[in-house]
Parts: structure tokens; sequence; C-alpha cells
């Protein structure tokens, strides 16, 4: 049997085009982006050109995209850099994030808060894991500088309202007066970007983090939307590539793959939706059939590509182990956080037991899954389950 990867949320198998797409750029148009010769200016071209798809698929100038090495490092620069920009400024500044962001961004806001920089608000969410806009708006200081809430989670798939906190956001900046910092809006929307509208005009977000190895893209490379008027202070300094915001030589090859990784996702997605959506309708068929399950999130409204599931009395950590035992691979809620016993930070948000959350697996779909997969995952995945309860004390 082949292997089955059902961890697509953690990263990406790269498409076959995309890697064909960067080969050129490795050891033919390998000249530095920033050289004024030929062979230099045809690696800037082709950045350039990644530029512009990047602003088409976003909806944005290409001088607002930004590339970085991924949507960690993206976030980072945001949310650090706006509060290096503005903490000389005024005397105190505020954030607002969700108790279920990524650590990417989680510890980052804490740190900043542990050092005694900004004070910091973390919405709590309901038990689909959806924040509430109620109470964002009550959060909301006369010194908030930025609020920043992930596109769609992913551990359990939620999706927020990011228009909607767009539009509340729009409305607080109207009433800023000069002697207040200004408030912005990021978003981190690594999952997002394979099945969502990430359009920033209809969001009116300020600031997007996304990552190539999450859509089938290389790792190591990801890019950082910043509204134009926008002020932050970068992290990195060294060199004057990219307005000084991330200075550094270009990776031409990763920002070339990353380009056709989202030009790939505009001509696939009207046939990847629908069979990622039949696979996980299969799957959850199937899981439904064992007893003492619980699904974590609202299967309808959350992403398509994700099914977090609780099995009462089997460990997810020994489920892992015993299906990548069968050459199948899932996560335990989030693998970027994987190697701590702790109960997942987002299903304890979502108000999910720790006796429910220690046996959660997290299934994520992609591109290259099959019908036929299904039936071999349900196939081991029943005994599995059946041999862990025995064993539970």
């Amino acid at each position: 049997m082949d292997k089955i990867y059902f961890d697509n949320a953690s990263t990406t198998q790269m498409d076959p085009e995309v890697l064909k797409s960067m080969r050129p750029y490795f050891n033919e148009s390998y000249g530095n982006a920033s050289s004024l010769h030929s062979l230099g200016q045809k690696s800037a071209e082709a950045v350039e050109s990644a530029k512009a798809r990047l602003a088409d698929f976003l909806q944005c100038s290409p001088a607002e995209v930004y590339f970085t090495s991924g949507a960690t490092e993206s976030n980072n620069t945001v949310i650090s850099g706006v509060i290096n920009y503005y903490q000389k400024k005024f005397d105190r500044l505020h954030i607002i994030t969700s108790q279920i962001e990524h650590p990417a961004v989680l510890e980052v806001v804490k740190n900043l808060e542990s050092n005694k920089t900004v004070e910091v608000d973390y919405l709590s969410v309901n038990d689909s894991g959806v924040i509430d806009l109620k109470e964002l708006k009550q959060k909301i200081k006369p010194y908030t500088v930025l609020v920043s809430v992930m596109w769609a989670n992913n551990e359990v798939g939620s999706v927020q309202p990011i228009e909607k906190i767009g539009q509340l956001i729009e409305q607080e900046k109207s009433k800023r007066k000069s002697d207040q910092p200004p408030i912005y809006f990021h978003s981190d929307a690594v999952q997002a970007v394979n099945y969502l509208d990430l359009s920033v005009k209809k969001s009116e977000v300020d600031f997007l983090s996304l990552s190539g190895h999450k859509i089938y893209g290389p790792k190591g490379v990801g890019a950082l939307y910043i509204r134009q008027g926008a002020k932050i202070k970068p992290l990195i300094f060294g060199g004057h590539q990219q307005d000084n915001i991330r200075p550094g030589t270009l990776n031409t090859p990763a920002i070339v793959g990353l380009a056709k990784a989202v030009e790939l996702i505009e001509k696939n997605k009207s046939k990847d939706l629908p069979k990622i959506k039949t696979i996980k309708q299969k799957l959850v068929s199937g899981l439904e059939k064992i007893d003492q399950i619980k699904f974590n999130g609202d299967l309808k409204s959350q992403l398509p590509n994700i099914i977090n599931i609780s099995f009462f009395k089997a460990e997810g950590e020994s489920i892992l182990m015993m299906l990548d035992m069968e050459d199948i691979y899932v996560s335990t809620g989030s693998a970027c956080s994987s190697g701590t016993l702790q109960p997942s930070h987002v299903l304890t948000a979502m108000g999910v037991s720790p006796e429910w959350s220690h046996g959660s697996i997290r299934i994520s779909l992609g591109r290259f899954n099959s019908l036929e997969e299904v039936d071999i995952f349900l196939q081991k995945i029943n005994p599995i389950i059946k041999k862990l309860r025995k064993m539970a004390p």
C-alpha cells in the first residue's frame, strides 16, 4: 500500500508544476535579483512577475507585496514591527488577538506582553471556534494599535468573520484623533489561501500573512501584504531590498515557486474543491459509525479540508503512532506544537475537556488525496481505536 498523507494542514506535497517552474532559477537564471547585469535582471524580472501574480490574487498593488521566509516571519514582522514603530510615539499601546491563534502570533504577543511593552486582550471563541464581534468591539481601547485574528484556524478549520472585523476596524479608524495611535488589522491567512477569497479590498485588512508550503509550494518562502501607508519598523537590517522592509538576497527560485502555487490554486479550484469536499463527507460518514467520538468545530462552516475528531478513551498520540505503522499520516491537533503533553490550546478555548482533547487527531486533506484512501483509512482506524480502548486504564 502506498502512503496515505492526511496531514496537509501541516505541509503539502509540492506540485510538480511548481518544481518545474523553480528549476531554471537554481542553475540557469541564477543571478542575484539585485545585480545590475543581465543575469541578475532576469531574476529581478521573475520576482516582479511573482509580485504581480500575488497582487492579482490578493487584489492589491504589487508594491504592497513583500516576500519573507514564511508566515512565522511575516507574523513577527507585523506584530513586532507595528509595536516597535509606535512605542516611542505613544505611552500606551494595546493589541487584541484571539485565544486560538497559531503560536507564530501568540508567542510574539506574549513576549511583548511579558516585556511590559504592550497591553493585550485575548478574544474568546464559541464551541465552533469563532470569535464574538461584540466582544471585539468592547475590547477596543483608544490606544489599541493592532487587531490580529487568523482567517481560518489550523487545528479545527474554523473560519472567522474577517470582512465584518475589517468593517469594524474601519469604523474605529474614522474616529481616531491625531493624539491616538492608528489601529491596524492583521490576519494570518495561511490555512485560508487554498479555499477562501482573500481579497484585501473586501476584507479591509492592513496586513496579511501566507506561506508557500501550505499551498503545494516550497518551504522557506512566504508573503506579506502591507497596505500602502501602514507603518512598521523592520525586524531585519542589512540591505535595501524590498524597500528596506525585508532586506536580504531574494530567494528567487522559492519566490517563483510560490507564485506558481498561487496560480495553480486559481487554475485547479473548480476541481480541487469539489473533490476534497466529497472525500471529507465520506470520511465523516465513516467516522460517525465509531462510538464515543466527537467532531470538534462546525463541520458545515469550517474549512472543507479539515476534520478534527476526538476519540474517548484513546490517546491521540497513540492513534497517530499506530496509523503511522500503517503508512497513514495524520496530526494530533497542530503539528507545529507537537511534542507537548498539554491539551490543545485551541480545543481548550472551545470548551473541550482534557479527556476529550487528549484523544483528538486532525485529518487534513489536499489536492493529491483520493476516495480510495478513505476506504483504507476507515478499515485501519476501527481496530486501532478498539485496541487502544481495551488498553486504556
